[in-house]
């Protein structure tokens, strides 16, 4: 099995909810924005975000701001709040140190999911990422997978391993890109898919999963 592995960023290296949260909060106060905007982002963007929500966000409240610099300031604040846990960071230095080549693929606007990595600390530990704003598509499209092990440096033809926490575009997706799976528990396993090879509680665990591969 090639030593290859690629992340999910979103609920798996990083913690976008609580991110997502705290930066909606901030924009809002930035602007004096009513409680009813808070509400609305909170449940429009609540899985992802892109430009075109906050055009939308403008004409449902008739608000001046342009859209393209809400965009921007959301980016921002969602790159501010977003943090990699210390014990993910030094779980992916030892994979680097046992000779993994590691990827991230993310569904996502390019800026935002690029700004995220630079801000948790994680673009100077992998070695390639594919966003899907990048092609505009997503997974489980296996494309994306693909983009993602050859801005590795590798063929995903060889093999390897996905780790992810959505059971649909990380499982479902790795298996159809011929990766071996390790899934992070939490959403609800969609009834036909195939089983994950591993599931665990924490990122930490899959990462000790992979090491424990190369002994």
């Amino acid at each position: 099995m090639s030593r290859f592995v690629l992340f999910d960023l979103d609920g798996t290296l990083v913690d976008r909810q609580s991110a997502f949260s705290d930066a909606v909060t901030s924009l809002c106060q930035m602007h004096a924005f009513e409680p009813d905007v808070e509400r609305w982002l909170l449940t429009e963007l609540a899985d992802r975000a892109n430009t075109a929500d906050f055009a939308r966000l403008r004409a449902a409240f008739d608000l001046d701001e342009p859209a393209a610099d809400l965009w921007q300031e959301y980016v921002g604040l969602m790159a501010a709040a977003v943090t990699c846990r210390a014990a993910v960071l030094a779980g992916l230095v030892r994979l680097r140190a046992a000779a993994w080549t590691i990827g991230i693929v993310t569904n996502g606007s390019s800026d935002i999911q690029r700004a995220k990595l630079a801000a948790a600390g994680l673009i100077d530990l992998v070695d390639g990422v594919a966003v899907s704003g990048d092609l505009e598509i997503r997974k489980p499209d296996t494309r994306l997978f693909e983009l993602a092990a050859a801005r590795s440096g590798v063929s995903i033809a060889d093999g390897g391993w996905m780790v992810g926490d959505n059971p649909a575009g990380d499982i479902g997706g790795g298996h159809q890109a011929g990766l071996n799976t390790i899934w992070l528990r939490g959403r609800s396993w969609p009834e036909g898919l195939p089983s994950a090879d591993h599931a665990v509680d924490e990122v930490t665990d899959a990462i000790t999963i992979l090491l424990n591969e190369t002994e």
